[in-house]
């Protein structure tokens, strides 16, 4: 009985050990895991989380951890180097590569994606287009009703992004400034800055005098998108992915993603993925508009 009941307790150590060892090893197997941190422009967050769940079943190794606040944030990220890819859906500035600089970083740019940028109002607004120095006009503020271009006797309600947001940023460069560097035209003081795609396209659907612009991706049909024309008596186009790509709607973009140095390792072969069939494909079933 003696040496059976040694017997016994020499397994059960055995099995303890055994039980400790392959708990050891699942907790370092889980440790191993590489985390991709990857931060930014709120017009990208939405293509960004489909890209990592779908890269997650290609390479389960592999995390992708995403977050939006805009593509300043993500840019400041880069610059203080807390993240591997900042989202941006604006060029970088040069004051801001310049500061990556001074903190020993060198940024490298990845054209990602392509996307145009809606004018949306109301589906009740009977204005069905408008020219780029109409649009510039009214959100500076000297065209203040809309029957100034055409619609009904009622007053202009602005929305636009916060000023962290790379869409608004762009929208200011390139249409409130018309693509002047030396136009210092600010947004009239009476725009709402709302802080993501979905307020602005929930404000419009509500309200018959608003006016705002959104990322193709964002735009859903309960809102009218407006036929824009980059200068008067030319033609008027709606934003699309055929538009964009045969260069005939005036407002679109690349959207970027921005590492500290040229990418290596996990990071460029996740990069690769997102630029080749299967991340671009994605891309289209989003609304936005592949790289060619």
């Amino acid at each position: 009985m003696r040496n059976l009941g040694l017997l016994l307790l020499l397994l059960g150590t055995l099995l303890l050990t055994a039980c400790g060892s392959s708990a050891r090893a699942q907790s370092s197997a889980a440790g191993s895991q590489k985390t991709i941190e990857d931060i930014g422009s709120d017009t990208i967050v939405n293509l960004a989380l489909a890209w990592a769940e779908a890269y997650q079943k290609v390479n389960p190794a592999v995390r992708i951890s995403v977050s939006g606040g805009g593509s300043g944030t993500g840019l400041a990220a880069l610059i203080n180097g807390t993240t591997d890819i900042a989202n941006a859906s604006r060029k970088i500035k040069d004051e801001e590569k310049q500061n990556a600089q001074k903190n020993g970083i060198e940024p490298y740019e990845i054209e990602i994606a392509r996307d145009a940028i809606g004018v949306i109002v109301n589906p009740e607004n009977p204005v069905q287009q408008l020219t780029l120095q109409q649009i510039s006009d009214i959100y500076s503020g000297k065209i203040t009703n809309w029957k100034e271009v055409g619609g009904e006797d009622r007053p202009i309600v602005l929305l636009s992004r916060e000023s962290n947001s790379g869409t608004h940023v762009y929208f200011l460069e390139q249409v409130v400034r018309l693509g002047n560097s030396k136009d210092k035209t600010l947004f009239s003081p009476d725009t709402l800055l709302l802080p993501s795609s979905e307020g602005i396209m929930a404000e419009v659907r509500q309200n018959p005098n608003a006016i705002g612009y959104d990322g193709l991706g964002y735009i859903t049909p309960d809102v009218k998108t407006l036929a824009i024309a980059s200068k008067d008596g030319g033609e008027y186009v709606k934003p699309s992915i055929e538009t964009v790509n045969n260069g005939k709607y005036p407002i679109a973009r690349p959207l970027f993603m921005y590492t500290p140095g040229e990418p290596q390792g996990d990071v460029k072969t996740y990069l690769d993925w997102i630029r080749g069939p299967e991340g671009q494909k994605i891309v289209g079933q989003l609304g936005f508009v592949p790289l060619q």
